[in-house]
């Protein structure tokens, strides 16, 4: 798919990769519908994208994806506006950085429902539109978390290998109706999600220097990965190194490094 002239939904847009990536389809999509909580936030990224590309339609949703009923309430403003996205960029994702037998229940509730359940339900709300008019592409934001089992980071990681697995199924069962389904696996990435992720109690040491790729090559590649029609994106050559090893390696002796390491 040629993003050129897209309508594109993102979640997650007032921060991050949510913002980086409107930012590059701001001087090519023909309308941009920003979803995240922060209302401020938002109307920043509008007010700098509609300075720099005047001709561009920009939505703001203030939405919190963590609430039950936020899918429906973005599809009504959708509806309300006339607005049918062709590009869905599932973006947003909460993270707990910390052992589970003291993790806040709440949280990883949270986090289990903006990671799988909002994504899996504005996914089956939006594509219909896409399969109908057999074109359209949802770039599903994942994480190299998702190819291991972390412990520290153990619901978190499993949520991102829901969103890999389902990615991956759901290009299969499109394939060849005009859609193309990708998921951008990066490794670390200097955003603030990793600051809000980490509770006080969370051991362990950054990753190293070498493995981060900046956020504005992350999206060049997941863009680039969605016109190239690949089924995963993972930026730098480090972490497709490492992915590539763990992929490749038995799950047994991930297991047994993962307890040798700690």
């Amino acid at each position: 798919m040629r993003l050129d002239g897209c309508t594109a939904l993102i979640t997650g847009a007032s921060a991050g990769l949510g913002r980086e990536i409107a930012r590059q389809l701001a001087s090519r999509a023909r309308t941009l519908v920003l979803v995240a909580r922060r209302t401020e936030r938002l109307e920043e990224v509008r007010a700098e994208l509609v300075a720099k590309h005047p001709a561009l339609k920009v939505l703001v949703c203030p939405i919190d994806l963590a609430k039950h009923k936020s899918v429906s309430q973005l599809c009504e403003m959708l509806a309300a506006e006339a607005i049918v996205p062709d590009f869905l960029i599932n973006n947003a994702g909460l993270g707990d950085r910390g052992i589970f037998d003291s993790a806040d229940f709440g949280r990883l509730n949270d986090m289990m429902q903006v990671n799988v359940v909002s994504l899996t339900l504005l996914t089956r709300k939006l594509l219909p539109a896409m399969l109908e008019a057999r074109r359209g592409a949802i770039l599903n934001v994942s994480s190299s978390a998702s190819f291991l089992p972390i412990p520290g980071m153990g619901v978190y990681a499993a949520t991102k290998a829901y969103v890999t697995s389902f990615s991956e199924a759901l290009r299969a069962e499109v394939r060849g109706r005009g859609i193309t389904v990708s998921a951008l696996c990066p490794g670390p990435v200097h955003t603030e999600f990793d600051a809000v992720a980490r509770r006080a109690d969370a051991a362990g040491q950054p990753a190293p220097e070498f493995t981060y790729v900046p956020p504005e090559k992350v999206v060049r590649d997941a863009l680039a990965g969605i016109e190239n029609a690949r089924a995963i994106v993972i930026p730098g050559v480090a972490m497709k190194i490492a992915m590539a090893i763990a992929r490749a390696t038995p799950l047994a002796v991930l297991r047994f490094a993962g307890r040798f390491a700690r």
